[in-house]
C-alpha cells in the first residue's frame, strides 16, 4: 500500500521569461512544470535551511566560547599553502 502526501495548492506569479525556462526545462526533462517546482522549491528550502542553521551552530558556538582566533587560521592557513606543491 503506498501512501499519498497530501498535497497543498500555492499560486504565485513569476515574470513571462522564468515561465518559458520552466516550460522548456519540463520539456527537456519530460517531467511537469509542477514536478520541476517542487524540485527546485526544496532544493532552495534544503540549502537555505542548512545555511541558516549553519549561522546559528556558529553563533551559539561564539557565545559558548568556542572560537579561534582569526590570527591561529591565517597562520594555518599559510602554513598549508607553504606545503603545496607549485
Amino acid at each position: 500500500m503506498t501512501t499519498k502526501t497530501k498535497r497543498q495548492q500555492v499560486t504565485f506569479k513569476i515574470p513571462k521569461e522564468t515561465n518559458e525556462r520552466l516550460e522548456a526545462l519540463a520539456r527537456a526533462t519530460r517531467r511537469t512544470k509542477t514536478f520541476v517546482l517542487e524540485e527546485a522549491v526544496s532544493a532552495y528550502l534544503n540549502y537555505n535551511e542548512w545555511q541558516i542553521q549553519s549561522i546559528q551552530r556558529g553563533l551559539e558556538d561564539m557565545k559558548a566560547g568556542r572560537v579561534t582566533p582569526v590570527e591561529d587560521v591565517i597562520a594555518e592557513l599559510e602554513a598549508e599553502l607553504e606545503n603545496c606543491p607549485d
